[in-house]
């Protein structure tokens, strides 16, 4: 390998990445990442406000960014999402579903509005969003879509049942997507995180944090910027050999 092709492995110079739920947490720290790769960026989530102002922090940064209001449970507004972001940028080349809803309701008390509202946003979201975009990552030579689940895909998850039961189908779609858009070029992986330090985790009793923590090897919680390099390694040139693969990021939690 030559210098020129080394420096070039996560470089996303030019490319164009929609980041949902982007506006805070995990998905704000990938945005930057991105952006300071290189990236054009188009943060979503449903706060007008928030978006702006994660785009203005993201131009901040020096990268070329929008924020476009998003409802991901909402099927039109996911199809403007990525008509507002092809025309601002030309075209999409990664699409990152982070967003997520963390409704959590124990087995035997479940509402059907609870779970309808969860598998909209966590699970047929980030599949209609891919469907509105798959015709820009089709014209991509970089496409790559990047779907976060969670460690609660593989884990025993007690009181989360709707949203780990969302995270697993979800990374089901991711392997049935890499091998259906394989034709095209297109790389489809995912990141399972462990416990973050995010808004999401803090809603949590600290005796539920303390019991998540507890169950890494590291005895902490991540910080979303450790979500990063994954990300990257997926989304760019440095992953261009995997697809339909899972990251588990969690701190030494999951094989145990």
């Amino acid at each position: 390998m030559d210098r020129q092709k080394f420096d070039q492995l996560f470089d996303m110079t030019d490319r164009s990445v929609i980041v949902t739920g982007g506006t805070r947490g995990i998905g704000l720290a990938l945005a930057e990442g991105f952006v300071l790769a290189g990236a054009k960026v188009a943060v979503a989530s449903r706060k007008a406000d928030a978006c702006e102002a994660a785009a203005a922090h993201l131009r901040e940064l020096g990268g070329d960014a929008i924020g476009v209001p998003t409802h991901s449970g909402n099927i039109d507004d996911l199809g403007s999402l990525v008509e507002r972001t092809v025309s601002e940028f030309g075209g999409v080349d990664v699409v990152v579903n982070n967003a997520a809803n963390a409704l959590a309701q124990p087995l035997g008390s479940m509402t059907p509005d609870a779970w309808a509202k969860s598998y909209e946003v966590n699970l047929r979201g980030p599949v209609f969003l891919v469907q509105h975009a798959l015709p820009y990552l089709k014209e991509s030579s970089h496409a790559a879509v990047l779907n976060m689940v969670s460690v609660g895909a593989f884990n025993f998850a007690p009181a989360l049942s709707i949203y780990a039961s969302g995270k697993a189908a979800l990374m089901s779609v991711t392997r049935s997507m890499a091998a259906e858009f394989t034709p095209f070029n297109i790389r489809v992986n995912a990141i399972a995180p462990g416990p973050v330090d995010t808004d999401m985790m803090r809603n949590n009793p600290q005796e539920a944090i303390d019991h998540m923590v507890g169950g890494t090897l590291m005895n902490r919680l991540a910080t979303p910027d450790e979500m990063v390099g994954a990300a990257l390694l997926l989304c760019s040139d440095a992953g261009s050999y995997m697809t339909g693969q899972v990251i588990i990021v969690d701190g030494g939690g999951t094989p145990r």
